[in-house]
């Protein structure tokens, strides 16, 4: 077994640390300050081939592979949790299941504009009374002639407000559960759909949460994602990958505050000498950095089980709880080390801390990834 990334990786890496030092690190704070991200960024990530990295190049995408995607979610985080998730939810949840479901109309119609960051993606599943149970959902569709009509509303969706591509989840008939729900592909300037609010949130505030109303939403049937009835499969698989994605912007905000703390403990200075040389600081480092490392190799053992075709559920929903963990943790950490000034906006541990928490709970809570590695343990 190889623990080294390659040289290709390695470049990678570099050029997206170098772009992630000139272009969001020193509008970070003003990122979360004004709960936005600026539009000419994702003009500049979708030059780089950011926001289609695993896209193949025929569909306008950099044709690169799952671990890739990896790397530009983790690297970005280091800087910004907001612009992590962004593209982490458009990469993942919107991109994704259009390569994995779409026709090859769909593909050329839609994913060009999501690779080049014409159009920013979403994945259009949560409502008030269908979280983590899925089946429970109640947006409902009905065909009529050449169209699809869809009415409802949904909440908590990243990216949402981009007015770019949703991947919209509906059912035809809600006591049929997970058997009537189909999913569809949605432009999200048509007639039909409202903007109810964007969420106040504790992090991740350049980040779009938004909550949907749906009024007589009208689709052409060359939308429909999949077949009919297909939706609740190829929701859970879209999740099950997008777990990577939530994992390496875990993985970044965890190796972003640890940076931040050994650079602080290098010069901060009490009883006459660094933090640093003090034994409980040299713990907390040694502890943090132990944690992000384990939780690395597992994330990204499940980018290359993805890639190579493998089955990759038992592996995704475990990065995914341990790289959030270790990711609120080592921020909590790198807290502490800072002592009051990590309490203060100026420093940016506070805003990784803040940005970490929600990675525990978005795309799948923890206490339902350990369902799921627990059934697939026990069904072995």
């Amino acid at each position: 077994m190889l623990f080294e990334l390659s040289d290709d990786h390695k470049v990678l890496r570099d050029s997206l640390s170098d772009f992630v030092a000139n272009e969001i690190k020193p509008i970070a704070m003003k990122i979360d300050e004004e709960h936005e991200i600026p539009q000419e960024l994702f003009a500049q990530m979708g030059a780089m081939g950011m926001l289609g990295s695993y896209i193949p190049e025929q569909y306008g995408g950099a044709g690169l592979d799952i671990l890739s995607y990896v790397l530009v979610v983790e690297e970005v985080s280091k800087a910004c949790g907001s612009s992590g998730v962004m593209i982490s939810a458009h990469t993942s949840l919107a991109c994704d299941p259009i390569l994995r479901y779409g026709s090859e109309e769909q593909k050329q119609r839609f994913l060009p504009a999501l690779a080049s960051g014409e159009k920013i993606g979403c994945f259009m599943l949560t409502e008030p009374d269908a979280g983590s149970d899925v089946a429970a959902l109640s947006t409902s569709y009905r065909r009529d002639g050449d169209e699809f009509v869809i009415n409802g509303g949904k909440m908590f969706i990243t990216n949402g407000a981009c007015n770019g591509t949703g991947i919209l989840f509906a059912t035809r008939d809600k006591s049929l559960k997970h058997k009537g729900v189909t999913a569809f592909i949605v432009d999200l300037n048509s007639a039909g759909i409202t903007i109810l609010k964007n969420e106040n949130k504790m992090g991740i505030r350049g980040s779009y949460t938004t909550a949907f109303a749906f009024d007589d939403l009208r689709l052409p049937v060359d939308n429909l994602l999949g077949e009919e009835g297909q939706g609740f499969n190829i929701a859970m698989e879209t999740l099950n990958g997008g777990r990577i994605g939530i994992a390496a912007q875990a993985l970044g905000l965890a190796e972003g505050a640890f940076e931040r703390a050994v650079a602080y403990a290098g010069e901060r200075r009490q009883f006459g000498k660094r933090i640093g040389d003090m034994q409980a600081i040299q713990f907390k480092l040694a502890d943090m950095y132990a944690r992000i490392e384990a939780s690395k190799l597992i994330t990204y053992k499940a980018a290359m089980l993805k890639q190579s075709g493998k089955n990759y559920t038992l592996q995704s929903a475990l990065c995914k709880m341990s790289a959030s963990e270790c990711a609120t943790w080592v921020c909590s950490q790198a807290i502490q080390i800072h002592g009051g000034y990590g309490f203060i906006c100026d420093y940016e541990v506070e805003r990784m801390y803040r940005d970490a928490r929600i990675t525990e709970i978005y795309e799948g809570t923890n206490e339902i990834q350990r369902l799921i590695i627990a059934r697939l343990l026990l069904n072995q």
